[in-house]
């Protein structure tokens, strides 16, 4: 019973120096990190300061047209004709679709981008034309494309317009339980 007693002892007592390390742990660690520079966030004059995106060139600016086509019984267009941005500056514009039609569809959007050139440059982080999308009945919804223009983009280049074309696949009728 003794020896029980003292190894409890000792578990208690090894417990205490793990917790008491694992909270000392924490200022030890932010200190380390603020000499050495990484992920920082120092307070000044009670703001908190937040490094700036360097990857932004906010020298220059470029105008983003937005352009939407529907191929069969859809309404389909931007939200929004165009938009300046900086490259390198994280945007999202919305796209509007109404499936006009009394039966789900199944569809699909193809982007384009003119001028060529700048295709490799326009950056899609998000974006309803990565998949397929289901529509029921007389449904309408709103779809984010959210992007950013590599800063890379030839400086000759003022204008890019994002095109999306929006086609019904398959042509038949969705299954019910597909659309449920």
């Amino acid at each position: 019973m003794t020896e029980n007693r003292k190894l409890l002892g000792k578990l208690i007592v090894i417990a205490t120096v793990m917790f008491g390390f694992a909270y000392a742990l924490n200022p030890f660690y932010r200190q380390i990190c603020e000499a050495l520079g990484l992920n920082v966030l120092t307070q000044k004059d009670g703001v908190v300061a937040y490094d700036k995106n360097t990857q932004v060139d906010t020298s220059r600016t470029v105008t983003i047209e937005f352009d939407g086509n529907a191929q069969g019984p859809w309404r389909f267009r931007p939200t929004q004709a165009s938009m300046t941005v900086h490259p390198g500056e994280l945007n999202t514009v919305m796209y509007e679709v109404v499936n006009t039609q009394k039966r789900a569809m199944n569809a699909q959007a193809i982007p384009s981008y003119a001028p060529q050139n700048a295709t490799p440059y326009f950056m899609k982080v998000e974006c309803f034309c990565f998949q397929q999308q289901t529509l029921k009945a007389s449904e309408a919804r709103q779809m984010p494309v959210v992007f950013y223009i590599d800063p890379k983009l030839p400086r000759e280049v003022k204008t890019i317009t994002l095109s999306y074309t929006f086609f019904e696949i398959g042509g038949g009728l969705v299954k019910s339980a597909a659309v449920q």
